[in-house]
């Protein structure tokens, strides 16, 4: 008898299509072909001048060394500064653990909720990694559709039909990968409710927040219950994505748990970056806001070229820098559908089933690229399309 060797949870786990769109469209590039870059979420900025000074500042000084597993206390106390100027909310810097970028964080957020069977409510369609953490923690994903036309948000009174005994937490994740859109704080407010009444908690991915347009705003689930764990970090609104520095703000109990997983998984976040990381929060003011101005010009810009191709959008992205498109008209399988959009025209696109089922027939663009790039890629879309609908 051949024995299989590989573990069930790491065969079954499905890939990240993101990945494999650019990994595709590297491919093509080495055999010569030209690429524009719509598929994957990462700023093309440069980190911003005061974090590589305070990085090399560090390193001159010897901050080279182990770090306290819950991470460097002036971070913790930058941050917790940060969230009471941003959303009026005390946060003890004791309650703040710095990880080695947000995905370690929500794993571990997970890790230290579950138990086998017990359950995690998110939406459908939804970030792709969310479904394998809570899985690899023991946990199980149940998925509440939501509408383009509730900009992919929860509606209250639909979440409650989910819950069950074993629901632990209710997933959030505003603004929103892959949508772009905003929950409401009166939705919010509700959402922490529903997970009140239920004994549960709610886990709130906010590694979007501060890229926020057209007049919205964003909150912190911390603004509306305590029983939360507020996830985010320094990847997306500071160009940090190389850096890996994210944090959770955990309820008090959780906290002991989460930083023996810390000592015993990777001890702590890489010091000198965590020293970056002050300086991100508190010298970066000025490129932040010519960065989150140029993403708003990117993405009025793609929005507007979609549409006058005739995609119609029943709710405008207004948050992070994804725009989530039906494209179900030109071929019901996305996933199809974005592999040819590669290969046809040379732009490089996400299939929207790489977010859930609820995600099919639609496409993912992100506008974290330049205006050139991105103008060189709706001018290669709108001869895709017209080109498509002349045979059909």
């Amino acid at each position: 008898m051949v024995r299989d060797n590989v573990s069930k949870r790491t065969k079954n786990m499905p890939s990240f299509i993101a990945m494999d769109v650019l990994e595709t469209a590297k491919e093509l590039e080495r055999e010569g072909r030209h690429i524009i870059h719509l598929e994957v979420g990462e700023p093309d900025f440069d980190t911003p001048p005061a974090v590589h000074e305070a990085a090399l500042k560090a390193m001159a000084a010897s901050e080279t060394h182990y770090t306290h597993s819950l991470g460097v206390y002036e971070l913790r106390s930058a941050i917790s500064e940060h969230y009471r100027k941003k959303y009026g909310v005390d946060v003890d810097p004791g309650r703040v653990i710095i990880t080695s970028g947000c995905s370690p964080g929500l794993y571990m957020t997970f890790a230290a909720l579950l138990d086998p069977g017990d359950e995690v409510i998110l939406t459908n369609p939804h970030y792709a990694s969310y479904p394998p953490m809570i899985e690899f923690s023991g946990g199980v994903p149940v998925y509440v559709p939501v509408r383009e036309e509730e900009c992919f948000q929860y509606v209250p009174e639909e979440v409650r039909p989910f819950l069950s005994p074993r629901t632990k937490a209710l997933l959030i994740n505003s603004p929103a990968n892959p949508t772009g859109t905003l929950i409401s704080p009166e939705r919010l407010e509700e959402v922490a409710r529903i997970a009140e009444e239920a004994g549960s908690f709610v886990v709130s991915d906010e590694i979007y927040h501060g890229l926020v347009y057209a007049g919205e705003s964003e909150h912190s689930i911390l603004e509306f219950t305590d029983k939360a764990f507020a996830i985010n970090g320094f990847s997306k609104l500071y160009a940090m994505t190389g850096w890996r520095l994210g944090y959770v703000i955990a309820p008090e109990e959780f906290v002991r748990p989460i930083q023996k997983m810390a000592q015993n998984f990777y001890i702590c976040a890489n010091s000198f970056v965590q020293h970056a990381g002050i300086a991100a929060l508190t010298s970066t003011e000025a490129e932040v806001k010519e960065m989150v101005a140029t993403y708003a010009a990117r993405r009025s810009y793609m929005v507007e070229r979609l549409e006058r191709m005739g995609f119609k959008f029943k709710c405008h992205p207004t948050g992070a820098f994804y725009v989530f498109v039906n494209m179900s008209h030109l071929n019901a399988d996305c996933y199809e559908l974005a592999f040819d959009i590669l290969r046809e025209a040379g732009v490089g696109c996400t299939p929207g089933i790489d977010f859930g089922s609820g995600g099919e027939g639609y496409i993912r663009f992100t506008y974290a690229n330049s205006l050139e790039n991105i103008k060189e890629g709706m001018d290669r879309l709108e001869r895709y399309v017209g080109k498509l609908m002349e045979n059909k």
